[in-house]
């Protein structure tokens, strides 16, 4: 197997074939302290409300959430559990005349052009700008009691890298809760810029990795090099070679196993993020969140609405396109060098993300009495532990200390798996938000942060 491994999943490489979507997430989005949240019905505006619609255009009392923000980013996980299972089901890894072999071997390319096409990076960009949300609503809160909303701010971001960390290590080498958590520490930096210069700064963070590899391409320098060569010498130190690489994980009957391949892969991640510029790419997704969140268009929905309607139209008209010749390029299918496949991952993957949540917000906005948003919240009101637990299922299901599936399915098998992970988690997560008020994780997050300890069961008359 080539030690670039091709992966078919989402945008932790450089452009096209890249790591996963895994995004992402963290249930910051909707953090509003350590209140009782609201369980009551919807309103149109798109939050759990206890006297009924605010008319669209005031921000969250503390005892509310945004049911749109909660529904999007259920939507979201559901995205991050397709992008990320093919990898934990070793599918990924496997060389190509493996892949040639399988009896899926012609629906999985079917499945793998789609994936690319309608999932590849795009649930990322979507929990990347929640994230940046998440940031303006803390700060807007914190605000209003008098709190100073940076430090609380800090204090979350230092336990979502302990967290991340921890996720890295111990789990699964393609978290992207550490990035988000070191990266989040720099939005305060922002915050004081107009919209106007927050937009630029947005913009040319999303288009420096296209600039990044035009002038490396030039020069032919590969500025990820060193990060490979540590990568595959710690792979040398376990005795993992291109030869059992896609096979390590299934054969492993122990988690010492697990933890040796965990441990090459966080230098492998470290490539990754090199490789890709994905540093850039969720900062500035971070202040599109920042400005979405600083006007408080989750909660405007109604006023608003005409303008989520073109939105939505343009950037799709445009994405999906667009996103026709990423999967074409991401199969191999076309030809092209690295700085075109960046810019064809700019223009197509960004657009389709931000047009995925403009359409929810539209069909939020027509259909906000559907039990669907309702089914979608309760995953995202659990993001984080949904996130780090789908890790989990993807470890007893796929890997050798597990069932040891991996290795043995194709793509529309391992995505059918995904789809039955995600299911189970929106049951779980409504029953356990029955008697809880956060998810297990959520609850440690915020207690670390709030430096106390918070009541996790609800209070049943």
């Amino acid at each position: 197997m080539d030690k670039n491994h091709k992966k078919i999943k989402t945008d932790n490489n450089s452009n096209i074939a890249d790591m996963s979507d895994n995004a992402d997430m963290v249930d910051i989005s909707c953090d509003n302290g350590p209140v009782e949240q609201s369980n009551s019905a919807a309103s149109p505006a798109g939050q759990h409300s206890d006297s009924g619609s605010n008319g669209g255009i005031k921000a969250a009392p503390s005892s509310k959430r945004y049911v749109v923000l909660d529904a999007l980013r259920g939507l979201a996980l559901l995205g991050i559990c397709l992008a990320n299972f093919p990898e934990f089901s070793l599918y990924t890894f496997q060389p190509q005349e493996v892949i040639d072999q399988m009896s899926t071997a012609g629906a999985d390319r079917i499945t793998h052009f789609f994936l690319l096409m309608l999932v590849d990076g795009k649930f990322y960009t979507i929990f990347s700008i929640l994230f940046g949300i998440g940031f303006s609503l803390i700060l807007g809160n914190s605000a209003s009691k008098g709190i100073n909303g940076n430090r609380l701010f800090f204090r979350r971001m230092v336990v979502l890298a302990v967290i991340g960390f921890a996720h890295l290590m111990l789990l699964w080498s393609g978290d992207i809760l550490l990035l988000y958590a070191l990266l989040g520490m720099l939005l305060p930096v922002f915050m004081p810029l107009s919209d106007r210069k927050l937009l630029w700064w947005a913009a040319a963070l999303l288009c420096i990795p296209v600039l990044w590899d035009t002038v490396f391409y030039i020069a032919q320098v590969t500025p990820s090099a060193f990060a490979y060569n540590l990568w595959w010498g710690q792979c040398g130190q376990y005795g993992i070679t291109e030869e059992n690489f896609g096979t390590w994980l299934r054969d492993s009957s122990s988690y010492a196993g697990v933890h040796q391949f965990l441990m090459q892969g966080a230098y492998e991640r470290m490539w990754e993020f090199v490789e890709g510029s994905r540093y850039f790419k969720v900062m500035g997704l971070f202040l599109i969140g920042a400005y979405i969140g600083r006007h408080k268009v989750y909660a405007r929905i109604p006023e608003l609405y005409p303008m989520l309607v073109k939105v939505a139209r343009f950037c799709l008209i445009i994405g999906l396109p667009l996103s026709v010749l990423y999967a074409l390029a991401g199969m191999d299918m076309i030809e092209c060098s690295k700085p075109v496949r960046t810019l064809i991952y700019t223009i197509s993957v960004y657009p389709t993300g931000l047009g995925y949540c403009a359409l929810v917000a539209v069909l939020y906005h027509r259909y906000h009495r559907s039990r669907f948003w309702t089914a979608l919240s309760y995953n995202g009101r659990m993001a984080l532990t949904n996130y780090i637990t789908q890790s989990v299922w993807g470890i007893l299901i796929f890997y050798g200390v597990g069932l040891g599936l991996g290795a043995s399915m194709g793509l529309w098998q391992t995505l059918c798996f995904a789809l039955g992970v995600f299911i189970l988690q929106c049951l779980l997560s409504r029953l356990w938000l029955k008697w809880f008020r956060f998810g297990p994780i959520e609850w440690i997050w915020r207690m670390f942060t709030y430096g106390r300890v918070l009541p996790l069961a609800k209070k049943h008359a």
